[in-house]
């Protein structure tokens, strides 16, 4: 019995994955970003809960790379594909409205691909190589929850939008180092740039509340560029 526990907490994060894309395509960005983050939830407690009743297996870890492409994949792929629908469109691209906002499934497919590349990569052990899908989702949605309005009233918020998207995607797949924040001790030795980083975000939370998510994110990825650590976790 104690065997199905993990998948079934990995299928949990796939529903959720499933329930926030339905918001999204409805326009519920704020929704659509809850059970994103509800489906983060679940994606952690199942690889710890695996390892703890050592019942990991290869069928889990294929499961939870599905999920991970619906939840961190497809749903956040959906919020931006809504945002590019009630954007305004310039008269030269107005033939192409009813198809540009397909463009953000591009995301979907770099998610899966780094899923899979992450799967098959041994370096990965401590650190990443490329954006985790988890922060990719999460970086889109607090963005679109909190600055979609204000990108509509913008003649250049969909072209940013477009541009965010490749690269986006190239970042997913990139042979960029960015650190994880797992503490092999509590020392400051060893562990200054994950404390610079926890520190700097406090008042970005303050400050911008939910919308700070997306600065974080775009500030990790500049850290982790930065500093260059060598990779070492998922």
């Amino acid at each position: 019995m104690k065997k199905h526990i993990p998948n079934s907490i990995t299928c949990c994060n796939l529903i959720s994955g499933c329930i926030a894309t339905y918001f999204a395509f409805n326009g519920k960005a704020e929704m659509a970003l809850l059970w994103i983050v509800i489906g983060a939830v679940f994606d952690f407690f199942d690889g710890m809960i695996a390892r703890l009743l050592h019942v990991s297996s290869p069928i889990g870890k294929e499961l939870d790379s599905l999920a991970d492409d619906i939840t961190f994949g497809v749903a956040p792929s959906t919020i931006i594909f809504s945002q590019l629908q009630d954007m305004a469109y310039p008269t030269f691209l107005e033939p192409l409205c009813g198809y540009l906002p397909f463009a953000a499934f591009i995301m979907a497919a770099f998610s899966a691909l780094r899923l899979a590349k992450f799967n098959l990569d041994e370096r990965q052990a401590l650190g990443f190589i490329g954006l985790p899908t988890p922060a990719n989702a999460l970086f889109w949605g607090s963005l679109l929850v909190g600055f979609g309005k204000e990108l509509q009233g913008y003649s250049w918020g969909l072209y940013l939008i477009l541009a965010g998207i490749l690269i986006s995607s190239w970042l997913l797949v990139s042979e960029i180092p960015m650190f994880a924040l797992k503490f092999k001790q509590w020392g400051w030795k060893g562990n200054e740039v994950k404390y610079i980083f926890l520190l700097t975000c406090i008042p970005l939370i303050v400050i911008f509340g939910i919308s700070s998510f997306a600065i974080i994110i775009a500030w990790y990825v500049i850290l982790s560029a930065i500093v260059k650590q060598s990779p070492v976790q998922k």
